[in-house]
């Protein structure tokens, strides 16, 4: 810092003409201190040591200085700021940042700018007055960030409006958010004033249960001039990603998509939207497996450059949408690890417009959906399992469902309310937690029929489905799938399937999954296994997951091992024998195989091992059984526990690990 001051003097140095070399005649410049904490006026030398630590990345001298300067002046406000600006900026230790920050403001706890004028400290005293609100609002106390912002008006006359907008739609005040933005828009010319305005104004239209009926607010929080393409603004993640919600709130989806793609186009560390997350999940609803698993490890890569304030506020996100691709994937058991990771660190909510609450319930549906699956995997293990085996996997099974049980008692008292119940039900709603459409159907069996019977009615007539009613039938059909209601099942299903946008790939194969078996159980099997075929090509997950069977015609080649594959088969959960179902082909000859066919002999999943002469017959026979279980009930990705395990926070990339025989496993996928 010095040798950059340095040179700014001897180079700018100028003469007079009558005395070029007089001292008095030589003009220095005015010597600008660098900033410091967002401040140009800070003299502190300690204070100064600090900041450049910290604009050198150079974390850890910048909390030994910290630390060593509050030790050796532990009633220096400043100290007490420098050490909090270290745990919030460089580690994301929200509540020790504030412990600090209080200390701080009982050492400056000035009611007039005289008084923090004439004690020295002013700037210290405004900082941590600024930061107080900031670490509240990320924090969760929105009244406290309103309070310390009217402070800041209060003493030092700051214009604090722009930032008042997003406690109160955090609060739901919407009514004081809306004159708060419109106060800003009428009074301010800053460019950020205005921009944060217009973003509250787009939260306020967004709250009602009915779609935007115009765009404005939300394109000019981007864009003043609402020239939201201007390629200048590829680099505000927020904004955009915001775009994409609202866009999804509109079931503009190919929209959301763009807006998304321009959003990843520049890694930005201090963002706390990570677009990979939402093009995740875009892209799963949308069965697009191959470009899910893809943008997953796109997600790994922008998680691992955030800075650490933002990976407390989007952890749990993190986990939670990988552990709807791992669900999906056939890996439960790592979804429940992910789901109960999510619910044990919960993210800061206070940049976000869903609370803490909204968030803990998707980790609890999730949770009990992944225990729910692993219940399922480990019966159909069960089926190939010996005497002992099974007495083990008895007692898992047990475990499994008690904790299954007690994250849907979890979820049930989460989304026990009526509001919130009402605004989940809208399609995408823009300002609660992320649930995926796929996922929400879920909570019918949580609540009881009869109770979203009603919900679902009065959610109809405030036009919470007024852009697409498909969405209301897909629920009219799993309450009727729920109650046994076959006839209705059809006719809703049918409503749903011709009424919903194409990209809901995953909803739509839940709803043809419940259509196979209401077909089925009317006896008209020809209808029931092309659902069936539909079903499995869209999302082969959610036979397991519905606790579903397939009706099957097992074809054995008559050999002792093809007879104890298809004995295995037949007491798993998943198939039932049945001379009208699809056709399963077992071979030993000339490698092991299994086969599911449709009627017309086209190969809906099949898996094939080498013959093993040395090999004991039992074990290859259950391992071949798991493996096809595996590959028809989940998507071919062969993803290592090593891999599996970077999901949790490791700095490996998932992608940089595959082995050769993921390929192999999924070009049995794509040929479904």
């Amino acid at each position: 810092m010095l040798l950059m001051v340095y040179l700014s003097l001897t180079t700018t140095v100028t003469y007079s003409q009558d005395e070029p070399l007089s001292l008095e005649n030589i003009e220095i410049p005015q010597v600008r201190l660098p900033l410091c904490f967002g401040l140009s006026d800070i003299s502190e030398l300690r204070a100064l040591a600090v900041c450049e630590a910290l604009n050198l990345n150079q974390t850890v001298k910048a909390r030994e200085l910290s630390e060593q300067w509050l030790r050796a002046e532990p009633n220096s406000p400043a100290a007490q700021f420098s050490l909090a600006e270290v745990l919030f900026s460089v580690e994301g230790n929200m509540p020790r940042a504030l412990f600090h920050l209080n200390r701080a403001e009982e050492l400056t706890n000035y009611q007039f700018v005289g008084d923090a004028l004439q004690s020295g400290q002013m700037e210290w005293h405004y900082l941590t007055l600024s930061q107080l609100s900031y670490v509240h609002q990320l924090m969760g106390n929105q009244i406290s960030s309103l309070e310390y912002l009217d402070k800041l008006n209060t003493i030092y006359g700051q214009e604090v409006e722009s930032f008042r907008g997003w406690p109160l739609i955090k609060l739901k005040q919407y009514d004081a958010a809306r004159a708060s933005a419109n106060s800003v828009l009428q009074s301010s010319d800053n460019q950020r004033e205005r921009s944060r305005a217009w973003n509250t104004l787009c939260a306020v239209e967004l709250a009602s249960l009915q779609p935007l009926e115009s765009m404005t607010a939300c394109n000019r929080s981007i864009s003043e001039d609402e020239d939201i393409e201007n390629p200048a603004n590829d680099y505000d993640t927020v904004y955009l990603s915001n775009a994409s919600e609202v866009s999804l709130s509109l079931l503009q989806i190919d929209q959301a998509e763009k807006y998304l793609d321009r959003a990843t186009q520049f890694l930005n560390p201090q963002s706390v939207a990570n677009p990979w997350i939402y093009k995740l999940y875009l892209t799963l609803n949308q069965s697009r497996f191959d470009e899910a698993r893809d943008s997953l490890d796109r997600m790994l890569i922008w998680r691992e450059s955030q800075d650490p304030i933002v990976s407390v506020m989007n952890r749990a996100e993190h986990f939670l949408v990988s552990a709807s691709f791992l669900l999906i994937a056939g890996y439960a058991e790592d979804s429940i690890k992910l789901t109960t990771t999510a619910l044990n660190q919960p993210d800061r909510n206070g940049s976000y417009s869903a609370d803490a609450a909204q968030k803990d319930s998707f980790a609890a549906l999730l949770n009990m959906m992944a225990n729910q699956t692993e219940f399922q995997i480990q019966l159909e293990n069960n089926a190939s399992n010996n005497f002992l085996d099974s007495i083990f996997t008895r007692l898992n099974l047990t475990s499994l469902q008690l904790d299954s049980w007690r994250a849907a008692r979890r979820a049930a008292a989460l989304f026990a309310d009526f509001e919130v119940l009402q605004n989940r039900l809208r399609p995408y709603s823009p300002l609660d937690a992320h649930i995926p459409e796929w996922i929400e159907p879920e909570i019918i069996s949580l609540i009881g029929t009869g109770v979203m019977s009603n919900i679902l009615e009065q959610a109809y007539e405030n036009g919470a489905f007024q852009l697409n009613t498909g969405y209301y039938n897909s629920y009219k059909a799993e309450i009727a799938a729920l109650e046994g209601k076959n006839l209705e099942v059809l006719s809703h299903g049918e409503s749903a399937l011709r009424l919903l946008p194409q990209e809901e790939g995953l909803l739509r194969a839940r709803i043809a999954a419940r259509m196979a078996s209401a077909a089925r159980a009317q006896g008209n099997y020809e209808e029931a296994l092309i659902y069936y075929e539909t079903t499995l090509k869209q999302d082969p997950s959610i036979i397991r997951r519905l606790a579903e069977d397939l009706p099957v015609l097992i074809i054995s080649d008559g050999s002792d091992f093809s007879n104890l594959l298809k004995n295995y088969i037949s007491r798993s959960p998943r198939f039932t024998a049945d001379e009208n179902g699809l056709v399963l082909e077992i071979s030993s000859t000339p490698d092991f195989s299994i086969c599911l066919k449709s009627r017309n002999g086209n190969i809906i999943s099949c898996y094939n091992a080498a013959a093993v002469n040395n090999q004991d017959s039992k074990s290859k026979a259950r391992q071949l059984t798991r493996l096809f279980h595996s590959n028809t009930f989940g998507l071919g990705f062969d993803i290592s526990k090593a891999q599996r395990s970077v999901l949790l926070g490791s700095s490996v990339i998932l992608r940089s690990q595959t082995d050769g025989s993921m390929q192999a496993d999924r070009n049995t996928f794509k040929a479904r």
